[in-house]
């Protein structure tokens, strides 16, 4: 007997209750569902509306809850409640009746007829009293927090980082969809072939206004699309492609991505050194290397050796200044990709920034033998936590004598974005519509 086929909105209480049970990322689990379960057109589409709308909204959905609940219900019961009251506000095209409904059969199918009951009765008192509103709320950076459902401790630690409009900016910004954009292979064709091929294609697309190899995908997952395949662009986002441009790369260098896969910003190097020289990437895991090397493979550049190596013991293996340059994409709290994984957000504590400075630390310290006199250590992140990427930055500083700060060069699009008066820049995800991303330049004294 065929095994009921999920429907889609039962397959996205199942991602929610994965998301909380697993602590695995959003968009891996949801490209597994939808593998699984066989889910195309646009029920791909509504499925990935459905997960990450009611996962960035949380804390809202809470707090339009609130009222309506006595005690706090089971867990999926809760997921499912927010899955409804996120569709009965967010989305326009779904009538009520359909929402109450589909709620009520799978409280049915998952639970006994005292579940369904409830959900129906909660759902039918928000749609006869309508929600509380978040005017009710009267502390500003409070109601910022639920009304853009980022944790409060995250939003008093933004606002004293960056003031008030800019942690307002921020958190608006990331309830907003990011823009799907790529990276044109310039070793093999122009950024304008490309695009008119993506147009052939189907692909509406056009050239970034701020990388001059990047494009902005306007419609469809390009992905999908035949230049992708054929290895002519790859997809990263724009604030990532800066990290290249800050290492200052001529053809025949030799350089070390200390903490590579995927393998995006490896690729970017390769094809800046136009095919010559060395790109050493490193990850601590076989199968993360192989995404490297898969990657390699189709971009068709052979100027990439990927190798399974912890980074904070390069120096064991690898042979001391050897590098002209050295990127340490650190591991980092994540917080600039919030638009892309909003899970990050509920998941990450004080405590987590803390311990992944001193990892960060720990690699930069080691990356720091391989690079040659005169040569370059790069440092950056995709986090918008400056005590994270400053503290880091000051820290290492103060422990290498032989590294002094480097000014970063940028095409003139994003020379604004340079701090002048530092070799630093804070890329924030409202500044571009980017992901939120630090980068920092160390230079090596000649002796």
């Amino acid at each position: 007997m065929n095994k009921k086929k999920k429907s889609v909105r039962e397959a996205a209480l199942h991602i929610l209750e994965l998301i909380d049970k697993q602590q695995s990322y959003s968009n891996l689990l949801l490209n597994q569902v939808i593998q699984k379960e066989k889910i195309t057109g646009p029920d791909i589409g509504l499925l990935t509306e459905l997960v990450y709308g009611t996962i960035q909204r949380k804390l809202t959905l809470d707090y339009y809850l609130q009222p309506f609940l006595r005690k706090r219900p089971d867990h999926w019961v809760l997921n499912l409640l927010r899955l409804s009251i996120y569709q009965m506000v967010y989305l326009d095209k779904i009538p009520d009746r359909a929402i109450l409904f589909e709620a009520v059969e799978i409280a049915k199918r998952r639970g006994h007829k005292g579940i369904s009951s409830f959900v129906n009765g909660i759902l039918r008192q928000v749609q006869r009293q309508g929600l509380p509103s978040l005017t009710a709320i009267v502390d500003p950076v409070e109601r910022l927090s639920v009304e853009t459902s980022h944790p409060l401790w995250l939003v008093q630690r933004w606002n004293k980082q960056f003031g008030w409009e800019k942690t307002k900016a921020m958190c608006e910004y990331n309830l907003l969809p990011p823009v799907q954009t790529a990276r044109v292979n310039t070793h093999r064709i122009t950024t304008s072939e490309v695009v008119s091929l993506l147009k052939e294609e189907g692909f509406d697309v056009q050239p970034s206004p701020i990388i001059p190899e990047g494009i902005r995908v306007l419609r469809g997952n390009i992905a999908h699309s035949q230049a992708y395949e054929s290895g002519l662009l790859s997809i990263q986002d724009e604030s990532s492609m800066v990290v290249a441009y800050a290492l200052e790369i001529s053809p025949d260098f030799t350089v070390l991505d200390a903490c590579a896969a995927p393998g995006g910003k490896t690729g970017h190097i390769a094809e800046k050194l136009q095919g010559t020289g060395k790109v050493v990437a490193l990850d601590l895991h076989a199968h993360k290397v192989k995404l490297i090397n898969e990657n390699a493979a189709r971009i068709g550049l052979h100027n990439i050796e990927a190798r399974v190596i912890d980074s904070r013991t390069t120096s064991e293996v690898l042979q001391l200044e050897s590098f002209d340059r050295v990127l340490v994409d650190a591991p980092c709290s994540g917080l600039g990709v919030l638009r892309r994984k909003p899970d990050i957000k509920y998941s990450k504590t004080i405590q987590d920034i803390a311990a992944l400075s001193h990892v960060q630390l720990e690699i930069l310290t080691e990356s720091a033998k391989l690079v040659k006199k005169s040569g370059l250590l790069i440092y950056s992140t995709c986090t918008v936590d400056l005590e994270e990427n400053l503290e880091t930055v000051n820290e290492f500083l103060r422990q290498q004598e032989n590294f002094t700060p480097h000014d970063i060069h940028l095409p003139d699009s994003l020379a604004h974005l340079v701090d002048p008066k530092a070799n630093k820049i804070q890329i924030l995800p409202q500044d571009f519509g980017g992901d939120g991303f630090f980068i920092a330049a160390f230079k090596k004294k000649d002796q």
